[in-house]
């Protein structure tokens, strides 16, 4: 089966299109991985680098200035991360800028956030410098947190369901007052009973406090009221006066003129 020119012009135009868009990609993927660009290196130390990779990306105030160039063990504890950055972004880079691991989102992508620094030194971090780091947010600790929380919140939701049941169908002491009209009556009739009692006790107070100002205006009682408000007040003068300290002055001053006396 021979090939046409049509046929050859479609494979070519085909093959041109496919090396174009491989070029493109290349040059993209080269641009966000700083392929063609000026950069320097950076690094820190973590005890744990929760899931980062290398090819993850490395951001300066939300912007990606570089990536992830290596991750490796250095000891049991100790993991080193180097980052490789674009050399634009190095003039806003101090010495004690920090790295700490984020990820994209919630759950997406870990990746390694940059503060610039420049509170305690204004000097940039050169080439291979090593920077300080901030302990990574422990997800899992937190999911398994809010696990425990959901499954205690159902165990009480359940708990709270089984006691409205219960009161619903009138068991316990709140179900029975709740759905026994018998004992809501009773009730009732306490409290008007209890509200009887305590106005008819207001009532003999009353009572009572107007038979006794009668009294003390009866002319056969009113001696002896009398001789029992004196009693009271002479009871409150001398109280009052064992509590009054004595007046010295007065004193010193006889003393003085007895003398001032004899002497003339």
């Amino acid at each position: 089966m021979r090939t046409t020119t049509g046929q050859k012009l479609k494979i070519g135009i085909f093959t041109i299109i496919g090396i174009v868009i491989l070029f493109v990609a290349i040059f993209l993927i080269g641009s966000q991985k700083n392929l063609f660009s000026s950069t320097y290196n950076l690094h820190g130390t973590f005890k744990n680098v929760g899931g980062l990779m290398v090819g993850n990306n490395v951001r300066l105030a939300g912007i990606n200035v570089g990536v992830v160039s290596s991750v490796e063990l250095i000891t049991d504890s100790t993991a080193r991360v180097d980052v490789t950055l674009n050399s634009k972004y190095q003039k806003f880079i101090k010495t004690d800028a920090r790295l700490a691991i984020g990820s994209d989102g919630f759950i997406g992508d870990k990746l390694i956030n940059i503060s610039p620094g420049g509170v305690s030194s204004q000097q940039v971090a050169q080439d291979n410098a090593q920077l300080k780091t901030v302990p990574p947010f422990d997800t899992d600790k937190l999911i398994g947190r809010a696990t425990k929380i959901i499954e205690n919140a159902s165990e009480l939701t359940g708990d709270l369901s089984e006691i409205v049941a219960k009161i619903n169908n009138g068991k316990g002491s709140i179900g029975r007052l709740l759905n026994n009209d018998k004992m809501a009556k009773d009730m009732e009739n306490t409290v008007k009973e209890a509200k009887s009692t305590m106005k008819s006790v207001k009532t003999t107070i009353g009572t009572a406090n107007e038979d006794l100002k009668a009294a003390q205006n009866n002319f056969l009682l009113k001696g002896y009221f009398k001789k029992k408000e004196k009693a009271a007040k002479a009871k409150q003068d001398s109280i009052k006066k064992a509590n009054t300290p004595p007046d010295t002055t007065k004193k010193k001053r006889k003393g003085f003129l007895g003398l001032g006396g004899k002497g003339e």
